[in-house]
């Protein structure tokens, strides 16, 4: 079979963008050799991981998951099921740190809940200044965040643990953290792609704020005086959020909307 009768039968299954990506990955040619020589060939073991591939994403597998890597601020991660999918709206959390860093001198970052490291590793490339501590629970998790660090040469120290076990008695400038924030049966979590990621990192059960608010009421034991919180949270959480902050004693509690024009992450000082 040539690439470009692959390609035309994925797709009376999956998208186009889809399919040409996945002949790809199966293939090993890039975008220009499916345009220039489209009767190339595909070998038997090829067309067996196309077709394995397609199968898989017709099912409703997410394209991330079944490609292994998703791109996310210009540089692909490895993803598995063990960790959420990067997604773009998590850029502005790493922006907002970016900018809380630029005026200290070797600041101590905390990345709580860190799944395959997005947030951690991005801020130790782009503030090669920061020293950059990773937590979470799952030891799938750790594994893929460590893969990803070592790919893309970025310093962080990873820890296993619940939130702040794992850092007792240490002290940051800056705690970042994307935590579970969908309420239980919220009906997206039946939608995109959603019951292929795994629940414990999307959903904290209950109302959607049960792991802001342990996060919001213990973060100060481990900020230094001045030291910042930041935190991404869902769409219609963004006053709760700030009064969250402001009954824990943290000052000028904000929230900064994301380009959709959505609340999106909440934050404050000590």
């Amino acid at each position: 079979m040539t690439l470009f009768e692959a390609l035309a039968a994925a797709r009376q299954h999956i998208d186009r963008l889809d399919a040409r990506l996945l002949l790809q990955y199966a293939s090993g040619c890039s975008h220009t050799d499916l345009l220039a020589r489209p009767e190339t060939e595909l070998s038997a073991v090829a067309y067996a991981r196309f077709a394995e591939s397609v199968a898989r994403r017709a099912a409703g597998e997410p394209l991330a998951y079944v490609l292994g890597e998703c791109e996310f601020r210009g540089r692909l991660f490895e993803v598995t099921p063990a960790v959420l999918i990067p997604r773009p709206e998590t850029e502005l959390l790493i922006d907002l740190a970016s900018l809380q860093l630029q005026h200290r001198q070797s600041p101590r970052v905390l990345d709580l809940g860190c799944g395959s490291g997005i947030i951690a590793i991005s801020l130790a490339l782009e503030c090669p200044a920061a020293e950059v501590l990773a937590v979470d629970i799952e030891e799938p998790a750790i594994a893929v965040a460590r893969h990803n660090a070592e790919r893309l040469a970025a310093r962080v120290d990873f820890r296993q643990g619940d939130w702040f076990a794992p850092v007792a008695g240490e002290r940051f400038d800056l705690i970042v953290a994307n935590p579970p924030y969908v309420a239980a049966g919220d009906p997206h979590l039946a939608l995109d792609g959603l019951p292929w990621e795994p629940l414990g990192a999307l959903s904290d059960g209950g109302d959607g704020l049960a792991c802001i608010r342990h996060i919001v009421a213990a973060a100060a034991a481990y900020l230094t005086p001045g030291g910042s919180l930041l935190f991404e949270h869902g769409y219609d959480q963004g006053q709760a959020s700030r009064n969250l902050l402001t009954a824990a004693g943290f000052k000028a509690a904000s929230t900064y909307p994301d380009l959709a024009g959505l609340d999106r992450v909440s934050g404050a000082y000590l």
